[in-house]
């Protein structure tokens, strides 16, 4: 029996209308997704000419989150770090920083974050009150008062006045994570924190993160196994550009070597 135009055209109308309405659903749970996360990668992927540095990878986190980004040399680290910074933009996929976009409202995301890069810049001929005084004018953030606030909390009050040139690795790093704290960031973003660093430089780097990150978010890249161990509390494990591993920490120790180790090859 051949369908009527009239009722043909009705079963159409409502075919569109169940289309749109999927849609709205599909749209309001991305936008849930977003909103409930201080960050939100969705589908994410950075090519730079055809190799993916990375390949299609989803992740949120919440305040509290201490999260340990953990992959080999060339693992995508800190390419995902720099696309939520808004220093590179990917080739595809969705990423907001507290709901927005880190590229089209970048002067309102960069004070919400801050970063300690892993070459960690710094201006040695500059003594280091000078220097983050300096930074804090950048910024247009701080006082004085939460300048010696910030230096007594990274433990830097008997340098304020050396200059960073004479001052060991452990301590520039010291003033690299003053600096990314000025301003009171929401977002810490860390890169190799410890690398290149003594033992005992490392566990005094250390202890300070856990210090800071109290009331904040921060990720931190790694490929030093029991830094995760330590100082995370959430595990992300990045190999070829590809996330292979999104939890809970494991608790028993060295377990995150083992993990690593089924996982990277």
């Amino acid at each position: 029996m051949l369908m009527q135009p009239a009722t043909e055209h009705i079963i159409k109308r409502k075919s569109m209308v169940v289309a749109k309405m999927v849609d709205v659903v599909k749209n309001k749970s991305n936008d849930s997704a977003h909103t409930n996360h201080m960050i939100s990668l969705i589908h994410i992927i950075k090519k730079f000419g055809q190799t993916h540095a990375v390949n299609d990878i989803s992740f949120q986190a919440k305040k509290g989150e201490i999260i340990g980004f953990l992959g080999p040399n060339g693992a995508g680290k800190t390419t995902t770090m720099r696309l939520i910074l808004g220093l590179l933009k990917s080739t595809s996929g969705s990423i907001t920083v507290q709901t927005v976009d880190p590229i089209k409202h970048r002067l309102d995301v960069l004070p919400q974050i801050g970063y300690l890069p892993g070459n960690n810049p710094l201006y040695g001929e500059m003594k280091v009150r000078e220097y983050l005084d300096f930074i804090a004018q950048m910024k247009t953030v701080g006082n004085q008062s939460e300048i010696d606030e910030i230096i007594a909390q990274v433990s830097i009050d008997d340098k304020s006045e050396s200059k960073i040139d004479e001052l060991s690795r452990g301590y520039k790093q010291r003033v690299g994570l003053a600096a990314a704290l000025l301003g009171d960031p929401t977002l810490l973003i860390l890169d190799e924190p410890t690398s290149g660093l003594d033992p005992l430089e490392q566990d005094k780097i250390k202890a300070l993160i856990k210090k800071v990150a109290k009331k904040k978010m921060v990720i931190f890249s790694t490929h030093i196994l029991s830094e995760v161990e330590d100082i995370a509390n959430r595990l992300i494990i990045i190999n070829r550009g590809e996330i292979v591993y999104d939890g809970k920490k494991p608790a028993r120790k060295g377990s995150v070597e083992k993990l690593f180790k089924k996982l990277v090859k």
